[in-house]
């Protein structure tokens, strides 16, 4: 990048907010995606929009790609600047602007990490929901690019049920203010839900109103063993049909079971092949039924054992072991690819079924867990990047297990996004007329191309 370009950045935000030596580019040439790196030419911290707003003008009007970042937690190579340009970082803009207790809305940058939203309203015994398993690390502004989901998706939803409005910077440095505190609003198209998972590709987030709840008063969490992933599957969809809509409803086959046993030591049993974890809360007679009826349930189904959490300790060590299932399977091999595939919740067991036979006819390690209520899996690929014949195999087994997924009538992201890991795939899901009113919506918020390009859509489409 040119000298005078630079400068032109450090007037916006100082020399102290730009990073452009190489030495310190390379953090921000790949996020949490396996096999993807490119580094980028300039990383600037902005602290406000105004600051963000000159940036853009900058790059609209020299034609610099500009790829927005929070933690680089993406598993979809979505935050990876493959072609060079402007990281816009927001660790800078990492606060609470307002926090609305009459209208039960806290509005913040997008740099603020999840789970900070979460316990700051939690102590005014107030709720927001998702929670993404990154969420001690990944920010609010990434969970909105990528529509992020959690544990706790089944009975409230996901991150876009919970955005009330945006200030976005689009693509000419304008300032476009979506949404906003209203119970009530149809004026024109829902532009804040179009920019919900947009993945950066219409514009840059600045600042974001969050819908908050009442805390609930009660919460009860519950295992269950099984020697079939049929017999868990059963379960699931038993439940849902009794009209008990859990908190959480997560899954577990036996190689997630033993990598968090073996990291964690919690007495998980892993003479098993599936385990399921429930949650309810609420008022706390409606959450002792409806926990004892789940547990029923998963009996009637073959469950060889079931335990409810004692106390608010045992339950929490028990979501934990969900929440690191990632990480203890990381430790197993030098590369983790971990994906994401949503199956209605009749086809979870086949669909596990299918990875697994994959699995084998690549001669590959893949685990699967996830949110099982809402048939959203991550097979998880324990691999080494080095070895290029194996990595060409585990390439053709994801394939596979995307095409698996989309023919029982899923898809190919549940909430990791598409990034340029799965921007080939996305056809095979919304067809070709899908992919051209998606590029011509691009093209009307972002007609140079310079709002994370190469994303979302493949070099062939």
């Amino acid at each position: 990048m040119e000298k005078e370009i630079i400068q032109f950045f450090i007037d916006v935000v100082g020399k102290e907010n730009v990073k452009h030596s190489t030495a310190q580019l390379l953090a921000y040439s790949y996020d949490a995606t396996a096999n993807f790196q490119a580094l980028p030419e300039i990383v600037v911290s902005p602290r406000n929009t105004e600051e963000v707003c000159q940036i853009v003008k900058i790059c609209n009007e020299y034609k610099i790609p500009i790829v927005p970042r929070g933690s680089g937690s993406n598993l979809a190579a979505g935050t990876v600047p493959n072609q060079g340009g402007v990281v816009i970082l927001f660790n800078n803009m990492n606060q609470i602007i307002e926090f609305d207790r009459e209208n039960l809305t806290i509005t913040v940058q997008p740099g603020m990490i999840t789970a900070d939203i979460c316990h700051f309203v939690e102590k005014e015994n107030l709720f927001y929901p998702p929670d993404p398993s990154s969420m001690k690390i990944s920010t609010i502004g990434g969970n909105i690019s990528e529509n992020s989901g959690g544990l706790r998706g089944l009975k409230y939803g996901v991150t876009k049920d919970y955005v009330k409005g945006l200030t976005v910077v689009l693509a000419n440095g304008e300032l476009l203010k979506t949404g906003g505190k209203l119970a009530k609003d149809v004026a024109g198209y829902d532009l804040t839900a179009l920019l919900v998972g947009s993945e950066g590709t219409l514009g840059v987030i600045t600042e974001i109103t969050l819908k908050l709840i009442p805390l609930p008063k009660n919460k009860m969490t519950s295992i269950a063993y099984f020697h079939s992933l049929e017999a868990a599957a059963e379960t699931v969809s038993t439940i849902i049909a009794n009209k008990i809509i859990p908190v959480t409803l997560e899954f577990l086959d036996k190689k997630t079971i033993e990598a968090v046993e073996q990291f964690m030591k919690i007495g998980l049993s892993t003479d098993v092949e599936a385990m399921l974890l429930f949650e309810q809360d609420g008022e706390l007679a409606q959450v002792k039924n409806d926990i004892h009826e789940m547990t029923q349930i998963a009996i009637s189904k073959g469950a060889t054992f079931t335990q409810i959490a004692k106390d608010e300790t045992e339950a929490e060590r028990l979501k934990t072991a969900r929440r690191v299932a990632l990480s203890a399977l990381s430790r197993l091999r030098p590369t983790t690819i971990l994906e994401d595939a949503t199956v209605p919740r009749s086809e979870i067991a086949e669909m596990v079924r299918r990875i697994n036979q994959i699995a084998k006819k690549y001669d590959l390690t893949i685990a699967t867990f996830g949110h099982a209520g809402d048939g959203n899996l991550h097979p998880t690929c324990l691999t080494d990047i080095r070895n290029s014949e194996e990595m060409k195999r585990v390439e053709h087994a994801f394939e596979e297990i995307f095409e698996a997924a989309i023919s029982l009538g899923g898809t190919i992201t549940g909430e990791h996004g598409i990034g340029e890991m799965k921007a080939p795939y996305l056809e095979w899901k919304v067809g070709a007329s899908g992919i051209e009113m998606m590029k011509g919506i691009k093209a009307v918020f972002d007609p140079k191309n310079i709002m994370n390009p190469g994303k979302v859509f493949c070099k062939g489409n």
